[in-house]
């Protein structure tokens, strides 16, 4: 094979040997007439072992790999051949269709399996094992299956990938020929995973020009949308036509975005308030909230008497056996007496202790009560510091998938006397207006959390800007007590907090490595035998890996296969949809999941997975969750986590990587929260300089918000 020379072929994949989030794969694939098979590489997510493909590519000679096809386009087509046939149907394309079922369709009917299957379904019957409802829902499926292929086909000769291919098809169905054709963008807004630039190429194959207006207006809404998911409200104008500019290229000058921007204000698709530019949802979230939050401040509670201070305070201390500092008192009677309270703090200062009290005075007053937190895991948390039933936010407000929101809501509030709110730094601006939506105007609220943390995965700064507009009652806890004072972890985080180099103490340990891969080995030595062995804590249960970062040799992604391999190597493997796992596998939830009702940030165990029905089931909190194979990208490996998808979870163990590596990523809150998430052991592994970089650089990311703005200026409507 000449390196350069083009060539397009037939073959079957015989295995996938590496598939990465960007869809980048590696693959070794069987041709007919060949007897070795031959590795192809490319942007070709989704591919399966079993699946036919119809291939494009140069070849090329890679120093460590060697011969390799370099794709550049790419079909799924059916196979005709007997083993192709045996391993299509096993391959999970077809719902309840296992290996087992495979063998014994190929074996009654051979190279006629896919031809009866399609034509004569009724004949199934015929293959030991396979039953009237068998019949039906491979039936069903096929028929499904069918639909897709005629999709697929048309939208695969758009350069989109079979698994794409597939998302498109379930958000937009027989119609999704029709809107890729119309408006190719709208992929980027309505299905999960494919951006901008993905939904640019389709543009370009579907006749779409660069310069077209439609295009522009595109690119900026992609900007908005991209700026949201790094935590921003809006983009200064300037920083909108920037960013559009650099995406579009040569036709998004500041002229043509400038026309775009003012055709979507026009058209109500964005807002420009004073020369910043948001998405219509944003500004309506940060303005409604910003009202409502300033009605319940002034609206007085309903039909409560007043608070007897001392004799609360009293009653509380005898009850929780407990003599409470100054802030603590401060924050208790202003909880329990006032109407939105913030009570801030970091670890050891007692703010679950502050919790457990307030919810006590509440009831003893015959109020009700209702606690909610963001994570499962942090409702948990707060359960059992409190001894009542907590909730995570979304089913407290008891979300409805199809409905797009919340049950609970103005016009049918939460059934509450106090609603306090857990971990709210990790509230984003869309669910704290839910919150406040469904909080009756004579309720308390109570926000709970450490605003020195990392801010929400999503847009805003919610905490942070409560507390810093100066309209909500604010305690700060800022002692440390007995029970903490001898925690090595404690010194740590507030040493870091305050801008100082942490030190070894007790449970917090620094080990110094400068070299990555040492640093990777140092951790995998660590969580699979040295943490086990002097801590007794089981390494798949206890011990969680934080990382700064998803990339690098001390990313997430690298640190997974290395703990794979080390904490789970003979765990039955399998693949589901585009991801390969093994039986026991840590895993991660990365979005949200409304139908499921399981959020970004959850952790599981792979528990089982299913053949004959591509399923696959994982226990997330104690309950099992089914997936189809098709949505288990949903799904990652958990042994290492990024930093940000840790907030409001506590493990017993933590090890954290920090690397100059991570310079991008190096942020005092960033090692803070990390820092924060270990209850018995927390340990560091990388450079003092790194670390050193990460204590100075207070900064943060700033983030693009006004509600503090909004609060100070809000009029306040009192309901009578």
């Amino acid at each position: 094979m000449q390196p350069g020379a083009t060539e397009q072929f037939q073959g079957q994949i015989d295995r996938v040997v590496f598939t990465a989030e960007s869809g980048f794969t590696v693959a070794k694939v069987k041709r007919e007439g060949h007897r070795e098979p031959v590795t192809v590489v490319g942007r070709m997510p989704g591919l399966r072992p079993g699946e036919t493909i119809e291939v494009k590519g140069r070849w090329k000679t890679d120093p460590k790999f060697g011969e390799q096809l370099e794709v550049e386009s790419y079909q799924a087509v059916l196979p005709a051949t007997i083993e192709g046939i045996r391993r299509y149907l096993a391959s999970g394309m077809v719902k309840n269709i296992g290996k087992e079922m495979a063998k014994r369709i190929v074996a009654t009917f051979g190279d006629k399996a896919l031809e009866v299957i399609e034509h004569h379904p009724d004949r199934l019957a015929d293959v030991e094992g396979i039953g009237p409802k068998r019949v039906a829902s491979i039936k069903a499926a096929w028929v499904e299956q069918r639909e897709i292929r005629s999709v697929m086909v048309w939208l695969q000769g758009h350069g989109i990938s079979p698994a794409y291919a597939t998302r498109i098809y379930k958000r937009f169905g027989a119609g999704a020929a029709r809107v890729v054709q119309e408006n190719p963008y709208r992929l980027a807004d309505e299905v999960w995973g494919i951006g901008f630039k993905m939904a640019d190429a389709i543009a370009r194959r579907v006749g779409i020009a660069e310069d077209s207006p439609k295009r522009v207006e595109a690119g900026v809404l992609f900007c908005l949308s991209d700026a949201a998911g790094e935590g921003h409200c809006f983009l200064p104008m300037e920083e909108a036509v920037r960013r559009a500019g650099e995406l579009l290229g040569e036709h998004g000058g500041e002229k043509a975005v400038a026309e775009a921007a003012k055709r979507l204000v026009g058209e109500g698709r964005a807002v420009d308030e004073e020369g910043a530019l948001w998405t219509p949802e944003l500004a309506a979230a940060e303005t409604a909230s910003a009202k409502r939050l300033s009605v319940l401040i002034e609206t007085p509670p309903r039909g409560r008497r007043e608070l007897d201070a001392a004799k609360a305070l009293a009653f509380a201390e005898e009850k929780t056996g407990r003599r409470f500092a100054d802030a603590q008192r401060d924050a208790i009677t202003r909880a329990a007496g006032g109407k939105v309270t913030v009570i801030t703090g970091g670890p050891g200062t007692g703010k679950t202790t502050v919790v457990d009290a307030i919810c006590r005075v509440v009831m003893a007053r015959r109020e009700r009560i209702l606690l909610g937190a963001p994570t499962g895991r942090a409702a948990k948390r707060l359960a059992e510091a409190t001894g009542l039933e907590a909730k995570t936010i979304h089913r407290l407000l008891e979300i409805d998938p199809r409905a797009g929101g919340f049950k609970r809501n103005a016009s049918n509030p939460l059934e509450t006397d106090v609603l306090v709110v857990d971990e709210t730094s990790m509230v984003d601006l869309p669910l704290f207006r839910a919150i406040l939506d469904a909080v009756p105007d004579g309720a308390r609220l109570v926000l709970v959390g450490d605003a020195d943390q990392l801010p929400s995965v999503g847009p805003g700064n919610v905490l942070r800007d409560v507390i810093s507009s100066g309209r909500v009652p604010t305690v700060r806890l800022d002692r440390i007590f007995r029970q903490a004072e001898h925690s090595g972890i404690v010194d740590a985080a507030h040493s870091i907090n305050a801008g100082e180099m942490p030190h070894d103490a007790g449970d917090f340990f620094v080990i110094t490595r400068d070299d990555p891969e040492d640093a990777v080995s140092t951790i995998a030595d660590l969580v699979a035998d040295r943490i086990a062995k002097k801590w007794s804590l089981d390494p798949l249960r206890d011990v969680q890996v934080l990382a700064p970062m998803n990339r690098g040799v001390a990313g997430t992604t690298n640190l997974n296969a290395v703990l794979q391999s080390r904490l789970n190597p003979n765990g039955q493997e399998f693949q589901a949809g585009p991801r390969r796992f093994r039986i026991g596998d840590r895993v991660l939830q990365i979005r949200n999941d409304y139908d499921r009702d399981v959020y970004n940030g959850d952790l599981g165990r792979v528990i089982s997975f299913d053949e004959e029905e591509s399923r696959l089931e994982v226990e997330i909190d104690g309950r099992p969750v089914i997936y189809e194979a098709s949505d288990a990208d949903e799904l990652r490996l958990a042994y290492a986590s990024s930093i940000h998808r840790s907030q409001g979870s506590e493990y017993p163990a933590v090890v954290v990587p920090v690397l100059t590596q991570h310079f991008m990523m190096l942020q005092r809150n960033l090692l803070y929260t990390a820092v924060t998430r270990g209850k018995k052991l927390v340990v560091l592994v990388g450079s003092k300089k790194a670390i050193s970089m990460a204590v100075r650089n207070d900064s943060g990311r700033a983030r693009f918000t006004r509600l503090q703005t909004r609060l100070q200026n809000a009029p306040a409507t009192v309901v009578a």
